[in-house]
Order: structure tokens, then sequence, then C-alpha cells
């Protein structure tokens, strides 16, 4: 049986396909198992891998799959043979733009009659002969891809989305890396517990306690003026999961009705990307007294819609004093001390999806107040502390049917709604006000758009008919698209960042391994090891990599230099490099390929010294 030859192009190609996407992380450049794989052995001769004369067998005979029977082959199995070492789960690039008929499949009359596009390749190891299919195509003639790693630059349509920085940068944007590392700092804060004794080392199942917010003093009287009891909120960490939750919890609060659990549940059961996702209620004594606790997620770097768009006392002020309908002076103008239209649709959005999943549900959410609306990064929006009304308020009376007044809860989210876009437009809680309404609904019309007026208007106008939030979604109209349009390119945006550090992550895992190489000062009772053999010329591939200096002798540092040096290494590329000692009396010219032998073969050699298999 004649098998496909693996010329010295297709082994460069396959070879290419593996060093650019199957190295350190990036997939596996091993493929465990194949669609079709033969073995095919001589039965006329003993089957040696030792024998490397024993020719392969080319009549009729035994066919074994690729698992079915390694003994005739004790050390070497299909898995080590050269082609399947070489292949990657990750496709090759060019095969978006091979067709199926690429390459001609061999007849097989044993095997089955592969499906278009499937090749079957013969290749003998030690007198073993392996056939499997290659579902690979070979590239087009003429496609030439780089068979070193790169850091392509910036996608045209992230490239044109934001202001050109002064040079292309190998890291995410600062801004980005400056929020993740303030949102690591909050997941990862603790408190010195003598400093703050009032606060418990474990309450329930979490531990590592973390206040989230001033605590109130202990003579407090003053509640809150949503829930009608005094609460506090922490962060904690569940010691049967290890990951940080928010604890939202009521003071001297006891549960006398469990029948309110049903609610509990349905709460849990709702999982939305504008709705903090309540996780477990529970009673505790930990605090000194009865309170009663509810788990959420914990979503670090957070502020409430209250600090950010509602703490500037200024902003009341000018809104009371402004004798709006005089023309006596300059009218202020969206851009004068008002939000954007833009942002409050945004938010508009985004709070009408949290409120459509909970009316759905069957539930009403309650807690639509700038103090319990989470804003993280610069326009995501999440409600928080749902269900704790439900549990706070529970009527006794409806123990038959919990959801009984769920329809009147749910008209006033809207009007709750309404007034949570007329201050956003208004820039100031006082146009919520009874006795301010009109002046608020002046100053929407004159720096808003009637859409705007009128949504507003249809939530805080009493209706005849029940309302539902579904209605408001022709007033938002093709809004919608802004917005998602919006959240796209932020992905985007946030995408080729990750990619950045994908190639980073890689560039640190080598750089990793160089350095448990170099320097090493004694192993394996050998003083001088890692200044011989291939160790040695890792020595002097880090001095050409970190050490470079100029002709007047000052250090040379060129942090492109260093990236390409590493990716040809991770390549293994074919290119030349001349090292040179440091006392300059030897020039060592090597390839890449070369430096990588020597990498992988010294860094497992001290894997298996660790593992103690030396």
């Amino acid at each position: 049986m004649d098998g496909g030859a693996l010329t010295d192009a297709s082994l460069t190609d396959s070879y290419f396909s593996t060093s650019f996407i199957g190295v350190n992380g990036f997939g596996s450049p091993v493929e465990t198992k194949y669609p079709l794989m033969q073995r095919m052995t001589n039965s006329n001769s003993s089957p040696s891998l030792l024998n490397d004369s024993a020719k392969p067998y080319t009549g009729h005979g035994m066919s074994l799959s690729a698992g079915s029977s390694p003994l005739h082959s004790p050390k070497i199995t299909p898995h080590t043979s050269p082609a399947p070492r070489r292949r990657s789960h990750t496709p090759n690039p060019a095969s978006y733009m091979v067709p199926s008929s690429a390459s001609t499949p061999v007849n097989n009359p044993v095997s089955q009659t592969p499906s278009s596009g499937q090749v079957i390749q013969k290749e003998t190891v030690g007198g073993t002969t392996y056939f499997y299919t290659d579902t690979t195509p070979a590239p087009l003639t003429g496609m030439v891809f780089p068979n070193y790693h790169i850091y392509p630059p910036t996608a045209p349509h992230v490239a044109y989305m934001q202001p050109k920085a002064n040079a292309p940068s190998f890291f995410m944007a600062d801004e980005l890396r400056q929020e993740l590392i303030n949102r690591h700092l909050i997941t990862m804060a603790q408190i010195d517990q003598a400093d703050m004794p009032a606060v418990p080392a474990e309450v329930d199942s979490y531990h590592s306690l973390f206040p989230l917010e001033p605590l109130p003093p202990p003579n407090r009287i003053q509640k809150s003026s949503n829930f009608g009891y005094i609460t506090s909120c922490y962060k904690a960490v569940n010691s049967k999961d290890d990951l940080p939750y928010c604890l939202r919890r009521i003071h001297g609060f006891r549960l006398v009705n469990t029948k309110c659990m049903v609610l509990v549940d349905m709460w849990k059961k709702i999982q939305h990307s504008n709705i903090v996702t309540l996780r477990e209620v529970f009673t505790t004594k930990a605090f000194a007294e009865p309170s009663l606790v509810f788990a959420y997620d914990f979503h670090a770097g957070g502020e409430t819609m209250m600090n950010r768009h509602f703490n500037d006392p200024n902003a009341d002020a000018y809104f009371t004093k402004r004798k709006w309908g005089q023309h006596d002076g300059p009218l202020p103008r969206q851009h004068a001390g008002l939000l954007p239209e833009s942002l409050i649709w945004a938010y508009i959005v985004q709070l009408s999806s949290a409120l459509r999943t909970i009316h759905t549900a069957g539930l009403a959410c309650r807690v639509m107040d700038p103090t319990k609306i989470l804003i993280t990064g610069k326009t995501r929006l999440r409600v928080n502390c749902v269900g704790v009304f439900d549990v706070l308020t529970f009527d006794n009376s409806q123990n038959n049917n919990p959801l009984a007044l769920m329809a009147q809860y749910q008209q006033a989210d809207l009007i709750s709604l309404g007034k949570v876009v007329l201050a956003l437009a208004c820039n100031s809680l006082a146009g919520i006000q009874r006795e301010n309404l009109q002046k608020a609904m002046e100053l929407v019309t004159i720096n808003y758009s009637s859409d705007l007026k009128n949504l507003i208007l249809y939530l805080l106008t009493d209706q005849n008919r029940m309302r539902s939030v579904n209605d408001i979604m022709p007033m938002i109209g093709a809004r919608f698209y802004t917005q998602l349009d919006a959240a796209q390119m932020r992905n985007d945006v946030i995408e080729e960042d990750l990619a950045k550090e994908v190639q980073n992550g890689r560039l640190f895992r080598l750089l990793a391994k160089l350095g448990t190489i170099n320097e090493r000062p004694e192993f394996q009772k050998d003083p001088t090891w890692s200044e011989t053999g291939d160790r040695y010329l890792l020595k002097l591939f880090r001095d050409h990599l970190f050490h470079q200096v100029t002709e007047a002798g000052a250090p040379w540092i060129d942090l492109s230099h260093i990236i390409s040096c590493l990716n040809k290494l991770d390549a293994g590329v074919p290119e030349k490099i001349s090292l040179i000692s440091r006392d300059e009396k030897s020039v060592l010219v090597v390839t890449y390929s070369d430096l990588k032998r020597c990498f992988e073969n010294t860094f497992q050699e001290l894997i298996a010294a660790a593992n103690g298999q030396l």
C-alpha cells in the first residue's frame, strides 16, 4: 500500500503550524486522538523496534487501531511518530482559505474511504508503519506565514477608535490596567482585627470581613432611610468556595417566619448582567445581637449612583435657586453642569433591562434608588440589595400567597425608575421633590429630547391601566442599537488588550524557565553545571538579550530586541545568531533552533530532578 510521502516542504509547513500556535501554552503540540489511525506490522517477522531494517507490511494482514494493542511496540506508540508530534489542536491558519480538494487522498484497500479533504498519511518509525488521517489541508502555493511569534499591529477598527498613542505598546492600556489593579486591591483588602474588634473573625461560613462603608456607632439610633433598619456592609470570603462576597447585615432583625424564603429562592435563580445576584440569606448572632445577613456577589470598585452623580451640594443649590421660565440669563446647556443625554439613555437601557427580567420572574425590584444602584467602570449599572424588602416586609397574613402584592410593587418600580431618570436629567435630587417637579420638567424640555421627556412623563404620570416596563421599549427605540454598538466596541478594545497579555504570558514563562537555568549555583554535584555544555550557550544568549552595550560602552536597552529574540527562541527558527563570551575571546554561531533544543533539554533535566527521577 502506498502512502503519501512527507516531503521537506510539508514537514516545514506542519512544523510551522505547531511552532507558531502550539508552543508553551498556545495549545498542545500533540494531538492525542485521530479519527483514523492504523498500524501495520509484518506478520512473518517479529515486530521489534530494534530492527531498523524491518520492512513495512504491504499486503493483507491484521489492522490494529491506535489504542487497541500497544504490546507490539513497547517503547514507541503512534503518539511519538514525527508527524503527529508536529500537529496541533489549533487549526492551520491557511485552512480557512484552502479548498477541501487541496490534497488527494491515498487509496486505502483496508480502511474505510476517508471523507472529502482527509488524507491518509503513512510514516515508518523503527520498522513499524503508522497510518493516520490528516485532516489539515495543505497551504496554497505562494502562501507564506511567519515562522516565529510576533505581535501583530492593533486592529484597524480599534486603532481608529481612540486617539493614537505616541508609540505602540506591548501592554494593556494604562487606564484599564489601573482599574483592574484597584479592583484587585479592594478584593484582597483586610482589616487589622485589633483596631476593629467589633468586626467578628467569622460569620457563618464567611471570614476575613472588611467593611465597605463606615460602620455605624454602637449607640446609633438613626435607621436606614430605605429599609427602616440599621444596616452595614462587608466584603467577606466564603470558606466553601474561597470566593469574595458582599454581606449586607440588617442589625437587630429577628426572622420569625421562614415562609419568605420562597421569595429568596426565586431571587437566587435570577442571573442578569445588571443585577447583583443574591446568593443566600441567613441569620446569625456573630455580631453580638440577632442579625439578618444577605450575601450577594461582590463587584470590586463599584460605587453608588448617589456618590457618582449626586454628591455635589452645589448642584442642588443651583437647581433650587434658578428661576426657571425667566430668560434673564443664559439657559443651562447639556454640558454645563448637566449629564449628556447619551449617558442617561445608557442608564435607562440597563435599568429597564433589569426591571424587565425581575418582573418577568414574577418579582418586584423595590430598591430602584440611587443609593442602591452600583456603577462599575464608566457606565456599567447593577441594581443592588434585591430581595431585602421582600424579607423585611413579609406579611404573615399573606402566607398562602407571598406574591399577592407583586403587581402593585411592580407599578411602584416604574415610578421609582421615572424618579431616577428625572434626577439624572436635573443632575439633582431636588428635582424629584413634589414642589420642584414643574421646574424639573421645564429643565428637561429645554435641554433634552422630547423622547426623554415623554418617557419621564409616562413613568411618573398616573395611568388608568396597569403599566409594564415593556411599554417604554418603543420610547427607547433605536437607542438600543446605540448601546449595543457601544458595548461591542468596548468588547473589541478589551479583547485587543487581552491579546497583548496572552503574548506577554507566554514570554514570561520563557523567562521563568530561563531564570531557573542561568547561574544555578550547583546542580548534580557539579559547581560548573550552568557554565558548561548547553547551559553555557543559554548563558551567552541571556547576555545577548539583556546585556547589550553600544560602541561607547553604554547599556543598550531595547524592549523590541528582547521580545523579538524570545519569540524566535520559542519558535526555534533556523536563523543564525552570534553569541560572544564576556571576555570577547570566543564567538559561537548557533541557530535559534539549536538554542531551543538546549533550552528544552536543560529544563526537562531540571524537571526530572525536581520530581526525583534523576
